[in-house]
């Protein structure tokens, strides 16, 4: 009953920080909210499990993505916020958050290897967390906020490409979406 209560209150704090997003099927916050509804869903199911067995090896693997994705999350705000220049009367879409109202393209610092670097923290904490506990059901949430990630990248590369044109387009070549030299 806790987890059911918790999931709800999750839920509608997700709706208020995506309310605006949630209007528009084409912008890269719908998507995100359905992402992040999934771990979620992810993180509750599994917080009964998050210390059991704390030396099995799918613990293991779980605090070191746990603990990985601290590091593109950090660098990747930090960057937003110093180098993007994010200005709200610029860029006034209510879709977007505070520090997502960029106004320069950042193609430096961990922007230089991927493009998505906050999104690539997610995936490590879905990942992670999905590791607590291996089930179906974290299996099905985890594919979930891949495929969601995954979209709402596509969808954020494509605001870009309204906002920046053809220098995010040639940044498109240079860089990766999510993993260094790979993808």
């Amino acid at each position: 009953m806790i987890q059911w209560l918790a999931f709800v209150l999750g839920s509608v704090i997700l709706i208020v920080i995506s309310w605006a997003p949630l209007h528009h099927p084409d912008s890269h916050g719908f998507y995100r909210f359905f992402a992040w509804e999934a771990m979620l869903g992810l993180i509750i199911i599994n917080i009964p499990k998050w210390f059991d067995n704390w030396l099995a090896w799918y613990q293991i693997i779980s605090w070191i993505l746990l603990i990985a994705c601290l590091v593109p999350l950090i660098f990747g705000v930090r960057s937003l916020q110093t180098r993007g220049k994010p200005n709200k009367e610029k860029r006034p879409d209510p879709q977007l958050l505070a520090f997502e109202r960029t106004t320069k393209l950042i193609t430096s610092g961990i922007y230089k290897f991927i493009r998505h670097p906050l999104y690539s923290s997610l995936l490590l904490l879905a990942w992670g967390v999905f590791f607590k506990s291996l089930t179906q059901t974290g299996i099905t949430l985890v594919l979930l906020a891949t495929l969601f990630l995954l979209a709402t990248a596509k969808a954020d590369e494509a605001e870009c490409l309204q906002t920046f044109g053809a220098d995010y387009q040639e940044y498109m070549k240079r860089s990766k979406m999510f993993i260094p030299y790979i993808f």
